[in-house]
């Protein structure tokens, strides 16, 4: 069985994001990049399907700039077979990501789709669920532990009362949570291996896929920053601040 997955590049976790000074967008200059954490835990998920015979390859897709063949890089050299970079200079939204991927699908024909349950910059958490409906394919989300069988996958996923299991028939897309496992590194032979490993190039156009966007950002802004606390002498000055000045009690 062929398992898909999709990666993104994102602003590095550990890097302060900062706002443009016009309110445009993030500032990228000069800012390290890397793969979305959530999408490394889905690539480490299909390389353990392919170390316990359960896949045949692990194909990984990203959709971007060129910029993106280095996220693909590393991908590879966690373990995952080929590439796949379907090429925009666009800034694609989810609803273009899960076409993008429908049609990658539809190319490539997996038995599974394994990505991060959302990506660390835009926060959406659509992209799976999107491309599901496309497909008509059924979907487990914020997955915690995935046990593979021969015609469906068991998926034991995170919701607000605790743990929930779903046994799925294949083929079907699947959702990675924080607490599913925890990637490997890279190791400088299998990062050497990577780079002769083959990335596919692809445009939107050539898969019949529309991008443009739908949405239009009008300002982007940061937090604003919180105020130190205060210290009260007592239990009536508390209430009084509460009361008067936080105006959350009446």
């Amino acid at each position: 069985m062929k398992v898909l997955v999709p990666v993104k590049r994102v602003i590095d976790y550990n890097v302060k994001v900062r706002v443009k000074a016009d309110g445009t967008d993030v500032d990228l200059a000069n800012v390290k990049m890397s793969m979305n954490p959530f999408d490394e835990i889905a690539v480490e998920e299909a390389v353990r399907m392919k170390e316990g015979g359960k896949a045949t390859e692990v194909v990984v897709v990203s959709c971007g700039a060129t910029a993106c063949q280095e996220t693909l890089r590393a991908a590879l050299a966690l373990g995952a077979d080929r590439a796949i970079l379907v090429e925009s200079d666009v800034a694609l939204q989810p609803l273009a990501v899960a076409k993008l991927l429908k049609a990658v699908v539809a190319k490539e024909a997996p038995g599974m789709v394994v990505c991060g349950k959302q990506a660390i910059d835009d926060d959406s958490n659509q992209v799976g669920q999107m491309l599901a409906a496309l497909l008509g394919w059924p979907q487990a989300t914020f997955a915690s532990k995935v046990t593979l069988g021969d015609n469906n996958v068991t998926v034991t996923r995170e919701i607000d009362g605790g743990l929930e299991t779903l046994e799925l028939k294949l083929p079907a897309v699947v959702t990675t949570d924080l607490r599913l496992n925890e990637p490997r590194y890279a190791t400088l032979p299998n990062i050497m291996k990577a780079k002769k490993k083959p990335l596919e190039t692809l445009k939107p156009d050539a898969l019949g896929v529309d991008v443009t966007p739908r949405l239009k950002t009008l300002k982007v802004a940061e937090p604003p920053k919180r105020a130190g606390g205060v210290k009260v002498a007592d239990v009536a000055q508390l209430v009084d601040k509460l009361k008067n000045e936080a105006k959350v009690l009446g």
